[in-house]
């Protein structure tokens, strides 16, 4: 797909993460609806910045994605704004840290939190964007899991299921959009400055970078050049491709 006048919906994108996969969108030529839970003046910051880095549009939505209101009147707001929506990346996601063996502290309330933002909320962005790029006849859905999702490790429990299932979303959704929208998913490892990893000890990055073949934390533009990948394709629906400099392979 010609990315340049596509629509481009990333959640989270004011995030570490989100914001790389903004602006390598926007530079091949995407207009940008910078969605976020919180932070109003730092989203709205980054749809400036796009705007003048790359002469596209870009603007900045609030929106709880655990809410169906919400999510229905963010489609709602983007595509009149824009005209259109195209892309949607499910980047948002909520992460707490807690030990696998400390099941005391991995409460139901903790739990629920993790499933509604990392897992039901993308299904339910999607759900919300079908009927728009099936009208269309066309459109890309980028999910971004983590290699949790692929062995049980990572910040806790709940989140390596939460990611697990992503991931599992990602190609069930794949069979329930075809041919119209394809869907994709990016498995990143761990990742410096975003704000999953905000709050873990120096010393648990390194020992994650080093248990890697390249000795180095993941990187933030290699996530970001592979989601613009799978919005271009034509031929490849379904897949999950791991970012990790070689730590799990599958």
């Amino acid at each position: 797909m010609d990315l340049r006048g596509a629509v481009a919906l990333v959640t989270g994108g004011n995030g570490g993460l989100g914001q790389r996969i903004c602006h390598a969108l926007a530079q091949q030529g995407a207009h940008i609806a910078v969605m976020y839970a919180q932070s109003r003046d730092q989203a709205e910051g980054v749809a400036r910045e796009l705007k003048s880095q790359y002469q596209i549009n870009a603007a900045a939505f609030a929106c709880d994605i655990t809410d169906d209101a919400a999510v229905a009147k963010l489609i709602g707001d983007v595509s009149s704004r824009f005209g259109r929506l195209d892309i949607l990346i499910n980047d948002a996601a909520y992460n707490k840290s807690i030990p696998f063996s400390d099941l005391d502290n991995l409460t139901l309330e903790v739990w629920d939190k993790v499933i509604a933002v990392n897992l039901t909320g993308p299904m339910r962005m999607i759900k919300a964007v079908a009927p728009v790029m099936q009208a269309q006849g066309r459109g890309r859905i980028v999910n971004i899991s983590s290699i949790a999702g692929l062995q049980p490790t990572g910040s806790s429990i709940a989140y390596a299921i939460s990611k697990a299932g992503l991931i599992h979303l990602t190609r069930c959704m794949a069979v329930a959009l075809a041919p119209e929208t394809l869907v994709n998913c990016v498995a990143p490892g761990l990742l410096e400055g975003t704000r999953a990893t905000a709050n873990l000890l120096p010393e648990m990055i390194a020992r994650n970078a080093a248990g890697s073949l390249l000795k180095k934390a993941a990187d933030k533009d290699d996530c970001a050049d592979m989601v613009v990948t799978m919005c271009r394709t034509e031929t490849m629906t379904g897949q999950t491709i791991v970012i990790d400099s070689g730590r799990v392979f599958h």
